[in-house]
């Protein structure tokens, strides 16, 4: 089993032995990206600087950077071979471990790539799922992620499973199957259909448990949001400041997919007036399509939710934009318009404040609008026009 230490050290058991190897030197990941041109400037350097933060999320350092200006990727490498070889000169002098492609590669691609780079090759889903994979806690949260990871990594098999069952270490080699060596396509599609059946079973329990609740007339707020907005700094606050302070705290930086697994705790709204507030894992652009799929059930669980708080960081310059990326997320899942607030949060980092036309702002780290809010939520609850029955 291979765990890794957030304190630089990696711990590997193999035979009942354990080995602790000091590990100063992050991994040096060399970035590639294609410009379209479908884009503004702007628009791509932030979606650039998004995968740098991805990167660094999963505990790697960035070394350098490559743009690959082309209407089109190639077919068999993404990028054309004059900017592969200029891609082979850079991790040679940048003495790179890793190259991260912009967006998923084909097997074919990624097949290609590795032979003429001869270096380890990701490409964002790839990259995305090692963050999850570290963030992963819980049973189900786990069983997600191994789902989606053996979904995505099946078609890309060379030989008898020698991708998934090679003892790896780095971005990108973590999680499901690694620690098995001979991991063939056979046991795999039996692993995930077992992983399937499992996760089936969770649902239906949830499924019972949201009857329950229904049935106690406990209704349910859920928060949701692009990754590094707010929620689950905004979900402690509300947990502290509804006469709940007791409770065990989420973990809440800047890094993306902070939070994975969904948490639940139950908060008090007003006197004798109790619901259920959930944080749930983030979302972003380009969300890999196996990830959605394997976290499905968890995210229906969100917009089922009596009231869907949509937390927004006002102080993104690409605020709406993510806004309607995470508004066609949740109407993919379902969710009822008439549901869902939306929150401005951090509007303490704007220097002049916007007009937000009725939409609550708040800064959820400095606890500033959060009565307000409290209140907003205690009118959407209680009205009957807007209470739905399910």
């Amino acid at each position: 089993m291979i765990e890794y230490s957030r304190l630089g050290f990696l711990e590997i058991e193999l035979q009942q032995e354990v080995v602790v190897i000091k590990e100063d030197i992050l991994e040096k990941i060399i970035l590639v990206f294609m410009n379209t041109g479908s884009s503004d400037k702007a628009g791509f350097e932030y979606y650039m600087d998004e995968l740098k933060a991805l990167t660094e999320a999963a505990g790697g350092q960035v070394a350098g950077s490559l743009v690959q200006n082309k209407q089109r990727p190639e077919n068999a490498t993404y990028i054309g071979s004059g900017k592969i070889e200029e891609l082979k000169h850079l991790i040679i002098q940048s003495e790179a471990d890793t190259v991260i492609f912009d967006r998923e590669l084909s097997p074919v691609q990624l097949r290609n790539l590795e032979e003429r780079l001869e270096i380890k090759v990701l490409d964002r889903t790839m990259l995305i799922l090692d963050i999850f994979k570290q963030r992963a806690k819980s049973r189900e949260g786990k069983l997600q992620v191994e789902l989606a990871t053996l979904q995505y990594r099946l078609p890309r098999l060379r030989g008898k499973g020698q991708d998934l069952s090679r003892l790896g270490a780095g971005i990108g080699t973590r999680g499901a199957g690694e620690q098995k060596l001979e991991l063939d396509r056979r046991y795999i599609r039996k692993r995930i259909k077992d992983i399937e059946k499992q996760i089936g079973k969770i649902e239906k329990t949830r499924g019972l448990h949201r009857k329950q609740r229904n049935r106690a007339g406990l209704k349910t707020i859920s928060l949701v949001g692009y990754t590094n907005a707010g929620k689950s700094t905004l979900f402690n606050a509300l947990c502290k400041i509804a006469h709940k302070s007791g409770h065990e705290q989420v973990e809440a930086d800047k890094r993306l997919f902070q939070t994975l697994d969904t948490t639940t705790r139950r908060i008090e709204l007003c006197k004798g007036e109790n619901v259920l507030l959930v944080d749930t894992v983030g979302f972003i652009r380009e969300l890999p399509h196996n990830l959605v799929a394997a976290f499905r059930s968890t995210l229906e669980e969100a917009v089922f939710a009596d009231l869907i708080l949509h937390v927004v960081d006002i102080a993104d310059e690409e605020y709406l934009e993510k806004i309607e990326l995470v508004e066609e997320v949740l109407s993919d899942l379902g969710a009822d318009q008439e549901r869902i607030l939306t929150v401005f949060n951090k509007i303490d980092l704007l220097e002049d404040k916007p007009d937000i036309n009725g939409v609550p702002g708040i800064s959820a780290a400095s606890a500033w609008g959060l009565n307000d809010l409290l209140e907003t939520i205690r009118t959407r609850l209680n009205n009957e026009e807007f209470s739905i029955p399910k």
